[in-house]
């Protein structure tokens, strides 16, 4: 597990640390993280007191209005539990009616977007099973900064300030996340008390005071007035569910994710398919690395947007995506010395039959990988008056092609992009760790994976080296791959090998990035130690203690 930085990526050391550790991508919110363990609570209740208060500090990325996956080391049972807290389509909106209004995709703002937040109610499964303090005590901390002020941190301002336009028209949003019309400035002391309010009465009378009553009532009124069709039935039948993750063995390690709605056996495609190449002796940032990593995304992400989508609707044969043999198959696509220009959708069925991440681990061994968003930035713009919050836009990610695997229909839930890992080696909890940025994700994990086995870094460096994605592979929604699409590089990455990759046929965009926002906390099973690393492209850091 140690491993020291070469000091050609790292901006910072590891943080260690013996008995609890927080990674976030704001300050305070790592903090509150810190405090809570302290304070006798568990990791999750560290992970649902931390969230609540990105809420209120980063609400251009996540919030109660969205929806929340994670993944839970117990020490106990030696096993790792999944949690499915993303919410469905409203019950009165139909297919038809969205076709009938001219539509070829769902908007990506507006009422028609928004899908039922999941994260309140998967706070509380959480809590139930592995909580230890009382939930209003996890949400103090939260309500305090919303009701008292905060001030705005550098990279989240930026965020803020781009959003602003974007949401401006929409009743309630300028009421509640701008100071005279405009974004907070970095450093500038932003108040939300319908926020600090709403997360109070949550944690004085629970779930049912966000699913079922007053809130739930003004949530239909807001929407209903603006062409939505969220009704409080939607929010009160409402459940997350309980889910096995799924993995697979990469050089040893076991990488694991969480079976579709959600992106996350992408990752597990992808390693699959590049575990049959040298990549250590290709080089970090070599172009041969480079190509192989580009076409094995492009030939995962094909099936991706033909089979990743809601399993109560689908029949999706995660077992065999992600089975080595099928990578087999699906290598033998692949190029070594030319860019493909297109790929289709395997056969899998091989036998008859924006986003705020944070991880917590405390001094019992338990661990937490869980990552929550609004989509699209701050979300649809719906902001009912008076709440503090802004509703997600999910509901884009359905596609209105019929007889797709996400298609849309009523109380159904939509492709998701959010995706927490974890890895373990030789059954010991090894890695919780994630990577922000929508259809970015499963590429930054994989590149975290990388950067750890195959190129010896350590886990700040493995975040902070610069980064790769691909634009233009086909997506759930129904868009349809460019030929070849256009690889941007972050900075760091030298000319040589981009003229390499040039002659392979692939296109480069060297200004790109920056992509993702990586929290990790990884654990030294021989020392007992904790490491935790949070990358320099968000505000955020870790911490342990």
């Amino acid at each position: 597990m140690i491993k020291r930085s070469s000091g050609r990526w790292a901006t910072r050391s590891e943080v260690l640390s013996q008995n609890g550790m927080a990674a976030t991508s704001q300050p305070l919110a790592t903090q509150v993280a810190i405090d809570i363990l302290k304070s006798g609570g568990s990791a999750v209740d560290a992970a649902i007191a931390s969230n609540a208060m990105l809420g209120v500090v980063e609400p251009v990325s996540n919030g109660i209005g969205g929806d929340l996956f994670g993944m839970i080391w117990e020490p106990g049972s030696r096993k790792l539990i999944g949690l499915n807290a993303s919410g469905r389509s409203p019950y009165a909106l139909s297919l038809e009616h969205l076709k009938n209004q001219g539509l070829k995709k769902i908007p990506s703002y507006g009422p028609l977007s928004v899908s039922v937040p999941g994260c309140v109610d998967g706070w509380f499964k959480l809590h139930k099973r592995f909580g230890k303090l009382p939930m209003k005590r996890l949400l103090a901390p939260a309500v305090y900064y919303a009701r008292k002020g905060f001030p705005v941190s550098e990279v989240i301002s930026e965020s803020w300030e781009n959003s602003v336009p974007i949401h401006d028209r929409w009743p309630g949003f300028k009421e509640t996340f701008t100071i005279n019309g405009r974004a907070p400035l970095e450093g500038e002391i932003f108040r939300n008390p319908g926020l600090a309010d709403t997360l109070e009465k949550i944690g004085d009378w629970g779930r049912e005071a966000f699913y079922e009553g007053e809130i739930a009532k003004k949530i239909e009124s807001y929407l209903s007035k603006l062409g939505g069709f969220i009704k409080e039935k939607d929010l009160s039948d409402h459940q997350s569910n309980w889910i096995e993750p799924v993995s697979t063995n990469y050089r040893g390690y076991q990488v694991w994710e969480l079976p579709p709605n959600s992106q996350g056996i992408a990752v597990l495609q992808m390693l699959n398919i590049l575990e049959d190449y040298d990549i250590r002796n290709m080089g970090f940032g070599a172009a041969e690395y480079i190509h192989h990593f580009v076409e094995a995304k492009k030939i995962v992400f094909e099936d991706r947007a033909r089979f990743y989508a809601d399993p109560e609707f689908n029949r999706i044969p995660v077992s065999d995506l992600i089975s080595k043999e099928y990578a087999r198959q699906r290598r033998n696509l692949l190029d070594s010395k030319k860019a493909g220009k297109r790929y289709e959708a395997g056969n899998p069925v091989l036998k008859v039959s924006d986003t705020v991440y944070l991880t917590v681990a405390d001094e019992s061994g338990c661990m937490v990988s869980l990552i929550q968003s609004n989509f699209r930035g701050m979300g649809s713009g719906m902001t009912p008056e008076g709440l503090g919050f802004m509703m997600q836009n999910r509901g884009e990610l359905f596609t209105l092609e019929e007889g797709q695997f996400n298609t849309y229909a009523p109380h159904k839930r939509p492709f998701h992009t959010i995706i927490p890992g974890f890895i373990t080696k030789d059954e010991e909890p090894f890695l919780s760790f994630g990577v922000m940025g929508g259809d970015f994700q499963p590429l930054g994990q994989v590149q975290v994976v990388i950067n750890l086995i195959d190129f010896n870094m350590n886990l700040q460096e493995a975040g902070d080296a610069p980064r790769i994605n691909h634009d233009g592979s086909s997506d759930p929604t129904g868009g349809k791959m460019r030929t070849a699409g256009i690889i941007e590089l972050e900075p760091g990455f030298s000319i040589e090998q981009v003229n390499e990759l040039q002659k392979m046929g692939h296109r480069i965009n060297l200004n790109g990035g920056p992509f993702g926002g990586y929290q990790a906390i990884g654990f030294d099973a021989f020392n007992q130690v904790y490491h935790g690393a949070s990358e320099s492209r968000k505000d955020g850091h870790a911490a342990g203690f």
